[in-house]
């Protein structure tokens, strides 16, 4: 990570109702359950606009409420270009969306944009799309996705612990 605190991070991927909301969700979770939640800003958003405005599908929610995590309220949106600057870090689910997100990036934030896996866990790895999978699917993208999640606010306790001048920083 930069030297700039991560202070907002946007999830990617095609169309914003089966893999980024549940990672948006998750992160969320583990955020809360470490007390830092109210330090990071979350959001989640698609590459295309074909799911513009649609609730997560019903087989992420399901998931996410079998782990105490609610969804339903997440809408599914099309990124922006505000996104790129709005967001300190945008994390990519696969390398696909990683390419549509670095065509689309200004080259002074290209640093923002990272694959999701590699950036949580240093894994060159996609999350998989469950989409047009069954319910197994979907479980094993919620384990990914938990793990990455876990790994990821490892990171962010760490900076938010680190030492800012001889004091604990405020901010991550």
């Amino acid at each position: 990570m930069s030297a700039k605190p991560i202070e907002s991070i946007l999830f990617v991927c095609l169309g914003n109702i089966c893999r980024s909301p549940l990672a948006e969700g998750v992160l969320r979770a583990v955020l809360a359950e470490r007390g830092l939640d109210r330090y990071i800003l979350l959001d989640s958003a698609g590459t295309s606009d074909w799911e513009a405005g649609s609730a997560p599908d019903p087989r992420s929610m399901s998931i996410a409420e079998r782990h105490g995590i609610d969804i339903s309220r997440q809408r599914a949106r099309k990124l922006t270009p505000d996104d790129f600057s709005r967001f300190d870090l945008i994390l990519a689910m696969d390398r696909s969306n990683l390419r549509d997100l670095k065509a689309l990036v200004p080259a002074a934030m290209r640093d923002r944009v990272h694959l999701f896996l590699e950036f949580a866990e240093g894994t060159v790895s996609d999350v998989p799309d469950p989409y047009h999978e069954g319910p197994e699917a979907f479980a094993s993208v919620y384990r990914m996705i938990r793990e990455a999640s876990e790994a990821l606010a490892t990171r962010l306790e760490a900076r938010l612990s680190a030492p800012d001048s001889g004091q604990a920083s405020s901010t991550i």
